[in-house]
């Protein structure tokens, strides 16, 4: 950024399934490379792979990566359920499949019945969930979750890790950026 050297000479390699944390303090560049991965920043220099392929240069929405923000970023006038199938939509997936992922995505989440909901009405945990839900929905190879248990309680971050436990036995590759400051 600028004259800001943010991310240097850095690899990493994640098997199919594999759930892999990045922690560091907050302006060590954890988001900015789940940024990068996404393709919603482009590098100065090397290459994105994705079992194998470059995608560095591919858009965002053709590289089949979820993305959960720190801060949900969540379609304030899509209720929950047009939130969670935003990208299957995108797709042209039939209205059916769509319906039928939507309903299973909810349901592993934890938030059967939620999908008449607005998302302003969601808490912070709720609104977490149906961001991660949102993510899933199109079948990604690799999810990246940008601080996903900050200001959880433990019981639902305990629970966030049983579904992605439950990924991993999918084959989605999971990148978590974490913050290693105490609050």
């Amino acid at each position: 950024f600028g004259a800001l050297t943010v991310l240097d000479h850095f690899g990493i390699d994640i098997a199919d399934g594999e759930i892999v944390a990045l922690l560091g303090p907050s302006g060590s560049g954890k988001s900015t490379l789940l940024r990068v991965a996404a393709g919603l920043l482009a590098p100065e220099s090397g290459h994105v792979l994705i079992n194998g392929n470059d995608v560095t240069k591919r858009p965002t929405h053709q590289r089949n990566v979820g993305f959960v923000f720190q801060d949900q970023q969540l379609f304030p006038h899509l209720d929950v359920a047009s939130n969670v199938s935003f990208g299957l939509r995108m797709r042209g997936t039939d209205r059916t499949a769509t319906t039928l992922r939507t309903d299973e995505l909810l349901k592993l989440v934890g938030l059967d019945g939620f999908g008449a909901r607005c998302v302003d009405s969601l808490s912070g945990g709720e609104a977490t969930r149906v961001a991660l839900a949102r993510s899933l929905a199109p079948h990604p190879e690799v999810l990246l979750l940008d601080e996903p248990f900050e200001g959880l309680a433990p019981a639902l971050a305990r629970r966030l890790g049983e579904v992605m436990s439950k990924l991993k036995g999918e084959g989605v590759s999971i990148l978590i950026a974490e913050s290693n400051e105490v609050h």
